[in-house]
C-alpha cells in the first residue's frame, strides 16, 4: 500500500506556498515553526521527494513541490466538502439498513415505515428479516445498521435501548377446556399441550422462559416456522399456544378464530429493544427511530 502524507501535512505545505515563509506559515497554522517545519520534511521524507528548495534565500518549490502544490488544494477542497457535508447531515437521511425478527416484522414494521418515511422523507430504509442470531451476526459484520428484536440476547460491543415489554396472551380454539375462562396462570400451562415455533426462533424460548415452562414439558409434537402458521394449527385443535400482544392487537388471532386469553399480573412478557454497533456513529438515528416505535407501542 502507497504511504499516503496526511491532510494536516499538506495543509501545513500548503500554509507554506501561501506565505511563502515558514514563520509565517506557522503563525497562520497555530503551531510553532519547528512543528511545522517538521511536518513538511516529514511528508517530504513519505514522498521520497524534497518539496522545498533550501538551496536559495529567496522562497522556492521543487519541480515535486510544484506538483504537489498543484494538487493539493483539490484535494484539501474535497475533504473539506466531505467534513462539512457530514457535519451537515441529519439523522436519518440516506440509507439506513434495518433487521428486524419474524415475529416483531409483520405487526409492527408496515407502521414503522410509514411514521419514518413521514417524518424522515430523505430516509432510504431497507429491511432484513430473519432470525436472532443471523441478524446478530449481520449487525456484528455491518451489513445492517440496527436490529429489532426481542431481549434478552447477547449481543456484544452494541448498544440496546429497551423499547418495551411484549406480554404473551395465551390463544386456543373454541373447543379447548380453557376456551371459556377470562384468566390464566403461568401455573395452568403446567400440562397443557402447547404448538410453539421451531428451534432457532427466540420466540420460542422467550415465551418457555417467561412461562416457566420446561423444553418438552407438556408440549405438542408440532413446531411451526411462523406465527401464522401456528395460529392456524391451534384453530385446528391440535392444542393451544402463546402470542405476543403485538400480533393480537394486529388481529392475528381474531383473524384464525381463535379465543385470546389474558395472563394474571405479572402477566409473562418478552422485551423489545433496538441495537445498534457501539462506535458505529448509528446512535442519533437508532434513538430517532426507536421514538417511532415506542409511539406506535404507546398508541397500539
Amino acid at each position: 500500500m502507497t504511504p499516503l502524507p496526511t491532510l494536516r501535512q499538506l495543509q501545513f505545505f500548503m500554509a507554506l506556498v501561501r506565505r511563502q515563509s515558514f514563520s509565517k506559515a506557522a503563525e497562520e497554522c497555530f503551531v510553532s515553526q519547528s512543528t511545522l517545519s517538521s511536518a513538511v520534511k516529514e511528508m517530504e521524507a513519505l514522498l521520497g521527494q524534497q518539496l522545498v528548495d533550501r538551496s536559495t534565500r529567496a522562497f522556492a518549490l521543487t519541480p515535486a513541490g510544484e506538483e504537489v502544490a498543484a494538487r493539493a488544494p483539490g484535494i484539501l477542497a474535497g475533504t473539506e466538502d466531505l467534513a462539512r457535508a457530514a457535519s451537515a447531515r441529519r439523522p436519518l437521511e440516506g440509507a439506513f439498513h434495518l433487521g428486524v425478527i419474524p415475529t416483531v416484522a409483520p405487526f409492527v414494521l408496515p407502521r414503522v415505515a410509514t411514521r419514518l418515511h413521514q417524518a424522515y422523507p430523505k430516509l432510504q430504509l431497507f429491511l432484513r428479516e430473519d432470525l436472532t442470531a443471523a441478524l446478530a451476526e449481520r449487525l456484528a459484520a455491518g451489513l445492517i445498521d440496527a436490529a429489532l428484536l426481542a431481549l434478552p440476547y447477547d449481543l456484544p460491543g452494541t448498544e440496546i435501548i429497551e423499547i418495551g415489554d411484549d406480554p404473551f396472551w395465551f390463544a386456543c380454539n373454541g373447543e379447548h377446556r380453557f376456551a371459556k375462562r377470562r384468566k390464566l396462570a403461568k401455573e395452568d400451562l403446567k400440562d397443557c399441550a402447547l404448538l410453539l415455533l421451531e428451534d432457532g426462533h427466540c420466540l420460542r424460548e422467550h415465551a418457555l422462559d417467561a412461562c416457566e415452562l420446561s423444553e418438552r414439558g407438556g408440549n405438542a409434537s408440532f413446531d411451526g416456522t411462523s406465527l401464522f402458521t401456528l395460529a392456524q394449527m391451534t384453530r385446528s385443535g391440535l392444542g393451544a399456544t402463546l402470542l405476543p400482544d403485538m400480533a393480537v392487537k394486529q388481529g392475528l388471532a381474531e383473524a384464525a378464530g381463535l379465543i385470546a386469553i389474558a395472563f394474571t399480573k405479572p402477566a409473562p412478557s418478552r422485551k423489545i429493544g433496538l441495537a445498534w454497533r457501539k462506535g458505529s456513529g448509528r446512535g442519533d438515528e437508532a434513538r430517532a427511530i426507536v421514538d417511532v416505535i415506542k409511539e406506535i407501542f404507546n398508541t397500539a
